[in-house]
């Protein structure tokens, strides 16, 4: 179940990336293979260090604070539903046209590295029970899984173009909620 939810994650918090791929696919369609890799790169890393940070912050509250542990599930599933519905919301409102021509240099790819991993910064209140080994390997599916599905986005968007990206994000927005979900339901069998 632990690799299940890790890849689930994942591919919810790829969904941002996936949909910007689509586009830098579009933008630059002679993008060479070393340029993707290093394209698909950034986003995993970023994906991995966000929950990474936001586990370390929680894991330091909690040796403080004992007492908010409990609260925690619930505010993995708010935040996982505020992001996942943010989302949809975006999906639903993006427009096709509005892609832009840019190229897709150093500073551009480190900002939509952020600009897309940010909200994995909340994973690390989904992951506060794991240890420091377990939250590494999530963090590290959560890297591999971003890097493949940001592969793939950067091609279709070289041979498609970016008419699927708002289907995307309300994908990935889906999957964090039903992720949020669980994590409760998980908790409160435990706790009961």
């Amino acid at each position: 179940m632990f690799f299940l939810n890790s890849f689930l994650l994942g591919i919810g918090l790829a969904m941002d990336a996936f949909s910007v791929s689509l586009a830098n696919g579009l933008t630059e369609p002679k993008m060479s293979r070393k340029k993707m890799c290093i394209v698909a790169g950034d986003y995993g890393f970023f994906q991995a260090l966000m929950p990474m940070i936001g586990w370390s912050c929680v894991h330091a509250a909690l040796e403080h604070f004992r007492t908010i542990e409990k609260w925690i599930p619930w505010i993995a599933m708010l935040l996982l539903f505020y992001i996942g519905g943010s989302m949809i919301i975006e999906g639903i409102g993006e427009r096709q046209d509005s892609t832009e021509q840019k190229e897709l240099g150093a500073l551009v790819l480190l900002m939509q590295g952020i600009a897309t991993s940010i909200d994995a910064l909340s994973v690390g209140f989904t992951i506060a029970s794991y240890g420091f080994w377990m939250a590494l390997t999530c963090s590290f599916i959560i890297a591999v899984t971003t890097f493949c599905i940001s592969l793939i986005g950067l091609y279709m968007g070289k041979r498609f173009g970016i008419r699927f990206s708002k289907y995307a994000t309300v994908l990935g927005g889906s999957i964090l909620m039903i992720i949020g979900v669980e994590i409760l339901v998980k908790s409160l069998i435990h706790m009961g």
